[in-house]
């Protein structure tokens, strides 16, 4: 009682007696003085954390969204890439898979995605593809770069623009086949010079797990070579050649139809492995979203009814004040 006849006092001599300006003392004679009301700041407030609460909402729902989306496509590709494994591994029990070849020019094709959200598989294609062009590199050596894909792309042009080559992008715009690929690994044989091919790819494990791969592809010339000085691909000459090709034509026939089947598997294994890092990555986004709307929620909750008991207290005290 004593204390809200102290703050009426107040309020009542809160208006200077003597003001610089008389239009502001008489407004404030006759307009009785207000506190700050705080109501306003929790409404802000409030209002903030809706606002926040409908965006993860909102958000939740695209990643749901583009989880199911990558689901049906991992479906539809994964059973290609697996049956395009059938291509290579005659080759590789012909020819072997030496990635320790010593050679002056190589050529590293680094695939990777045109899109992102999903995860780290893309900086992990352009690391493994340093990490190999710093392993071959040397004073006599050569080495370049061809780039599948529009993230490698971006990444590589930073510190290694002038090693780069050839660049392809949109290649997964139309539903990838063997034609497509054979028409790209055509070019690069007719416009890089290479002593051997380094692929960089990702190679599909399962949904959570990828394993990045390097596939090595040498040029004809490189295979006489080693098979002339014997190894693995000495055993070369046991094979008789018919008709009327040399040695030569059907090491380059070989070689090239080497490459088209090596590049095709590579597109389709990192094209599965791309879908299946996107369906992970969406889904711990979609769980990441609901555990951020739990904790909204219980903000929006807390401040609602602190803002309410306030609101009450206010309404109390007002009223026995009145009354006293």
């Amino acid at each position: 009682m004593a204390m809200a006849a102290l703050r009426r006092e107040g309020r009542r001599f809160a208006t200077p007696l003597i003001s610089p300006n008389p239009s502001i003392a008489l407004r404030s004679s006759i307009i009785p003085f207000e506190e700050p009301v705080s109501s306003g700041v929790r409404c802000i407030s409030t209002q903030v954390v809706r606002n926040r609460m409908k965006s993860v909402k909102n958000i939740q729902k695209i990643t749901k969204a583009m989880k199911m989306v990558a689901a049906s496509k991992l479906r539809a590709i994964q059973t290609r890439a697996e049956n395009s494994r059938g291509l290579w591994q005659p080759f590789t029990a012909l020819l072997g898979d030496t990635p320790s070849v010593d050679v002056k020019k190589n050529v590293i094709v680094t695939i990777s995605a045109d899109k992102g959200l999903c995860g780290g598989i893309n900086s992990t294609s352009v690391k493994i593809s340093r990490a190999v062009h710093k392993l071959n590199s040397g004073p006599d050596k050569e080495n370049k770069y061809v780039v599948l894909g529009e993230k490698a792309k971006v990444q590589l042009v930073r510190a290694s623009k002038k090693d780069i080559e050839l660049v392809v992008t949109e290649l997964q715009k139309n539903p990838l086949n063997y034609t497509q690929v054979s028409v790209i690994a055509d070019d690069i044989l007719k416009n890089v010079e290479f002593d051997a091919l380094r692929i960089v790819f990702n190679k599909f494990q399962s949904v959570v797990s990828f394993l990045p791969t390097v596939a090595t592809v040498l040029s004809p010339e490189v295979v006489e070579r080693e098979a002339e000085s014997g190894g693995k691909l000495g055993d070369l000459d046991l094979y008789e050649v018919e008709g009327a090709e040399t040695k030569s034509e059907v090491l380059q026939n070989l070689a090239e139809f080497q490459f088209s089947c090596v590049m095709f598997n590579a597109v389709l294994e990192n094209a599965t492995s791309e879908q299946g890092a996107r369906m992970s990555a969406m889904d711990s986004s979609s769980r990441n979203a609901g555990d951020m709307l739990d904790r909204l929620t219980l903000t929006y909750n807390r401040t609602r009814q602190a803002s309410i008991t306030t609101e009450l207290i206010e309404i109390i005290s007002g009223a026995s004040a009145l009354e006293g």
